[in-house]
């Protein structure tokens, strides 16, 4: 593989994955602690509801809608007092807020459904699931850091749910992002891929791990490869990133060139792991492989470092 500086298509292809396509104008530098109370008294304010990996979804006919007014929550929404402005787009602020809900007791045309759900099954539109990953991320961040990591103390919410302040001993926390490795390892006629023991019967995926502390992208590449699959590696390269809000990670894709074909595979972290030709990626791309093996949805990054090897030169 060959790297020219800023040579790339004109879309980006993080782009075309799930819960990249974020539009909201973040407004990171013009955070007041009354940004929520002021975003709240806008007619035009709109609001997710997340709780427990799901989003409230209106269904409208043959159209489903995650987006609520002030007056619409009702009490399918905890205090307001936990909202977090995302930012603003064209229609206005943009807020998310935990919800208090029974998923088997909502009305008719409102529904609880699970992320991955949204995303497979393309019920929202790109800058709506973008926003969803933004929202269950800081949600998730502000539910778990309640308290001061330095006293332990109950900490504030403040700059509108992005940050959180301990009275006592006056520290701030502000939400992190976990990055995580995805690779492909691959050479010109075949790739690397692995399937863990909690995957659905016949998928595979390509290799993945935390980048830890003092770590390179590059170097947490060659290191989860080495580790997980005992195939050793030469040249990383960076291909995409996908904000992934499980909680609140960002996958970052990357190709790796092996220099070595016998596999070890760590039996702890995979259930099996092997070298596919580009032929018989190309039947599981689409669905035609003959013992029914497959790879993760479109929407997930680890299906555009496949599709991108399988269909490129």
């Amino acid at each position: 593989m060959t790297f020219r500086l800023f040579d790339a298509p004109e879309r980006e292809p993080s782009r075309s994955l799930a819960f990249a396509g974020n539009r909201i104008e973040r407004q990171s530098e013009h955070r007041s602690d009354d940004c929520v109370e002021k975003a709240l008294a806008e007619p035009s304010a709109r609001l997710l509801v997340v709780r427990d990996g799901r989003t409230l979804i209106k269904l409208q006919g043959e159209t489903f809608d995650p987006w609520f007014s002030v007056g619409e929550l009702g009490g399918i929404a905890s205090s307001m007092e936990q909202a977090i402005l995302l930012g603003r787009d064209d229609k206005g602020p943009v807020l998310a807020v935990p919800g208090d809900f029974d998923a088997e007791r909502l009305p008719e045309t409102i529904k609880a459904i699970e992320h991955r759900s949204i995303y497979i099954q393309g019920l929202v539109d790109e800058a709506a699931l973008g926003a969803l990953a933004q929202a269950a991320a800081l949600l998730g961040w502000n539910a778990s850091h309640r308290f001061c990591g330095r006293c332990g103390s109950r900490t504030e919410m403040r700059a509108g749910g992005y940050r959180r302040h301990c009275p006592s001993c006056g520290a701030d926390h502000f939400p992190r992002t976990d990055p995580v490795a995805i690779m492909l390892t691959a050479t010109k006629e075949k790739c690397l891929l692995g399937r863990g023991r909690h995957f659905t019967p016949g998928s595979y995926s390509a290799l993945a791990g935390f980048i830890e502390p003092g770590e390179t992208i590059e170097d947490a590449v060659r290191r989860e490869t080495l580790e997980e699959a005992g195939i050793r590696l030469g040249r990383v390269i960076y291909y995409a990133s996908q904000p992934w809000p499980f909680p609140y990670s960002l996958m970052i894709g990357c190709y790796g060139e092996p220099l070595n074909d016998d596999i070890h595979a760590d039996s702890s972290e995979l259930e099996d792991c092997r070298w596919f030709s580009r032929d018989e990626v190309r039947l599981m791309l689409a669905r035609e492989h003959p013992q029914g093996l497959t790879i993760p949805p479109k929407g997930a990054i680890a299906h555009q470092l496949v599709s991108a090897w399988a269909e490129g030169d």
